[in-house]
């Protein structure tokens, strides 16, 4: 179908396009996470490691010099929920270049062949700087929790849950990847003149204050390793999007 025939599509064929691409998507989270709930065993002692590593030695939970502690479980319905999670988290995460692309194909008839030369970058610069940020909460997850569990003290010694835990890590990969998002937004506010070079790098101290702010907030571990692990990143991102905005300009 060519541009122009596209252009002349109904609202219903519009909608029809839409329920296509969604059903597509739907099918696509269905099948990875199939593969997930197949591959569960190997997928949770994958996401268990920055426990382990962090209780290694701890004999009161079990652990072992080579081995950290085990994840529990307190109901009989736990397990079940942890594996339906790890599919359903797993399943909706392999399939988010499939969920992209079907998003892109939706939108792209409606633009020009400028704009579709700007989406493929912002679409491409998405998906990485997500991923990176899921890179960067993987690494600090082991960090926030030597930083949780031992602040305590010695005299208490934490069994983690299974359920709890899985939705702590998700929840960190999440924050970290939306917020990595940040340089995209900036250069879209750019593009459209919402804002100028000039006027980011005259509120430079105030973006570090909201840019720490907003990392104390949405960090769901509350820990200050967390906090400075998105801060710094997006505060580089802050700078980049100045430079960017500069080269846009000549």
């Amino acid at each position: 179908m060519s541009d122009n025939d596209e252009g002349r599509m109904t609202l219903v064929e519009h909608l029809t396009e839409l329920r296509k691409r969604m059903i597509i998507c739907i099918l696509a989270i269905f099948v990875c996470g199939v593969l997930m709930f197949m591959f569960y065993n190997r997928v949770l002692s994958f996401l268990a490691g920055p426990y382990e590593h962090v209780t290694r030695g701890q004999t009161a939970c079990g652990g072992t010099k080579t081995h950290g502690c085990s994840l529990i479980a307190t109901g009989p319905l736990d397990p079940l929920i942890v594996r339906l999670k790890v599919a359903g988290y797993g399943g909706l995460a392999l399939a988010i270049p499939i969920i992209f692309w079907e998003i892109w194909r939706f939108v792209t008839p409606g633009l020009h062949k400028h704009e579709r030369r700007y989406g493929v970058a912002f679409l491409v610069s998405a998906v990485l700087l997500f991923l990176l940020g899921v890179v960067v909460a993987w690494f600090t997850t082991t960090k926030a929790l030597e930083f949780l569990l031992g602040a305590g003290g010695s005299s208490i010694q934490p069994f983690i849950t299974a359920d709890k835990y899985l939705t702590l890590v998700t929840l960190m990969m999440a924050a970290f990847g939306i917020a990595f998002e940040f340089p995209l937004l900036l250069v879209f506010l750019l593009l459209v003149n919402v804002i100028n070079t000039r006027q980011l790098r005259h509120f430079r101290r105030w973006a570090a204050v909201g840019i720490t702010t907003f990392a104390a907030v949405i960090t769901p571990s509350a820990d200050p390793f967390s906090l400075l692990f998105m801060a710094v990143p997006m505060y580089i991102f802050y700078e980049i999007a100045i430079i960017i905005g500069r080269v846009m300009k000549r």
